[in-house]
């Protein structure tokens, strides 16, 4: 039997798990499983691997996209350049890293804008972010990121810094949400974005896909903005996750 998996902490809502299972049960695949392998710290990965040792391909979520990586005996160039991991092959042995993020939420992107290129606000700076970033740069798209602490880096930004300086939000008309903030069960919350600089002209891409319309996309759009949220971007990075595996 071939074994993929995720690992991650928490995995309550777990995409890839659907995803996959339901693909092998459709496509007839029946050589393949795929398991959710939630650990509360990096360091314990090693176990999975060799508890598990049938295993050809892993998913990397939320917290350790970054924390996988001295894990990994090689990176793909464009997953080094990003800085974080997603997806994992293991052959021979061998584990190399791979950032299908990046092609999920490039074409999902493209899709939706169309040929306009708007300045985008970046929310979060964490894992997730990276492959927006790296995708927006590559897509000749200009960003701040916005970051809850602090904006000591050139292009960081705070929430703060939007409240007092509305022309920023005003001339920023792409914002993209890499954080879980409104991921189930708190789907009640969002980032500190004033819905009152919110215009027709803004579209709104939340990585978030449960629920399938955040708070932060719900308080957006009845300002009149156009929103989407991740679940496209996430079946695209499954399919090129499991183009890398084979």
């Amino acid at each position: 039997m071939r074994k993929f998996g995720l690992i991650g902490f928490p995995l309550t809502h777990s995409f890839s798990k659907k995803y996959f299972t339901s693909k092998f049960e459709k496509e007839g695949i029946l050589d393949c499983q795929y398991d959710l392998y939630e650990i509360p710290d990096i360091s314990l990965f090693p176990k999975i691997l060799s508890e598990n040792t049938e295993l050809e391909g892993i998913n990397v979520t939320i917290p350790y996209k970054e924390k996988v990586i001295p894990f990994l005996d090689e990176m793909d160039p464009a997953c080094q350049k990003i800085g974080a991991v997603n997806c994992i092959q293991i052959k021979e042995g061998k584990l190399k890293g791979y950032n299908t993020d990046y092609i999920g939420f490039r074409q999902s992107l493209e899709g939706f804008l169309g040929s306009s290129k708007p300045k985008a606000l970046v929310l979060g700076t964490g894992g997730a972010s990276k492959a927006v970033v790296q995708a927006l740069s590559d897509m000749g798209i200009s960003l701040l990121m916005v970051s809850r602490n602090s904006s000591e880096k050139p292009g960081w930004i705070n929430y703060r810094d939007l409240e007092s300086n509305p022309t920023i939000l005003e001339s920023h008309q792409l914002i993209i949400n890499t954080t879980p903030v409104g991921t189930f069960p708190k789907t009640e919350e969002m980032p500190e974005i004033n819905p009152n600089y919110i215009t027709g002209m803004h579209k709104v891409y939340d990585l978030v896909y449960n629920p399938e319309k955040t708070f932060l996309m719900r308080s957006l759009e009845a300002r009149g903005a156009l929103v989407k949220n991740g679940l496209e971007m996430l079946q695209l990075q499954a399919e090129a996750a499991w183009k890398i595996w084979n």
